[in-house]
């Protein structure tokens, strides 16, 4: 190193800015096909996330696991979550059918609704002038056989007098509860729930504490 050389005058500060910018440009120019690649794919996404249609719209509702027969009082692991538009909701599906017992038979999938579950909903869903009301047939057996929905007309026998009469026609079968769930153990026969019209309610509940009733029907 020369110590008596003259020493280097100051780099001019401008320079070094347009050096620095130099360099920035070159860099750039060498990588102009990353960075066009780049923009260009950044600007696909935002234009597919624009273009793309929102989400659609669902609603959760409770429907059954399983096939799941009448009479059976629900349970957690009965019941699963599906989302659907709101459109495709039932009308009337249950919001707390846990711990209620089912009047009809629900297949898996199928969304739980108030008219499936033994509670007011059954008469509220059956024509005007008619009521709800469990109807004790003397014949457990015969019972078995009904299916919610049924459709029957109410006999009863007065077995002394062995004359047979009509009390109602066309009573809806609404719920058959299982045979454990409606057994007091003092009573023969079984117990339905029916709707019935109304007029002819006094009739069908006197008869049914004194005399053999039984039923006609079809499948509705």
């Amino acid at each position: 190193m020369d110590l008596h050389a003259p020493p280097r005058p100051p780099r001019d500060p401008l320079r070094r800015i347009r050096d620095a910018r130099d360099e920035v440009r070159r860099r750039v120019l060498r990588r102009r096909r990353l960075v066009a690649a780049l923009l260009l794919g950044g600007a696909a996404a935002v234009g597919v996330r624009a273009l793309a249609p929102p989400p659609p719209i669902t609603a959760s509702v409770l429907v059954a696991a399983r096939d799941l027969p009448a009479g059976r009082m629900l349970e957690r692991g009965d019941l699963a979550t599906v989302r659907m538009p709101p459109d495709a909701v039932p009308h009337r599906v249950a919001d707390e059918p846990l711990g209620r017992r089912l009047a009809a038979p629900v297949a898996a999938g199928e969304p739980v609704t108030d008219v499936r579950l033994v509670g007011d909903a059954l008469a509220t869903a059956q024509p005007p002038g008619t009521v709800a009301v469990p109807v004790r047939l003397s014949d457990a057996g015969q019972v078995a056989l009904l299916t919610p929905g049924d459709r029957i007309s109410l006999l009863s026998t007065d077995t002394q007098a062995r004359a047979t009469r009509l009390l109602a026609r066309e009573a809806t079968v609404l719920a058959v509860p299982d045979a454990a769930a409606a057994a007091d153990g003092a009573l023969p026969g079984r117990l339905v729930v029916l709707a019935l019209d109304s007029n002819a309610l006094y009739h069908v509940t006197e008869a049914a504490a004194a005399e053999y009733v039984t039923y006609t029907w079809s499948r509705s």
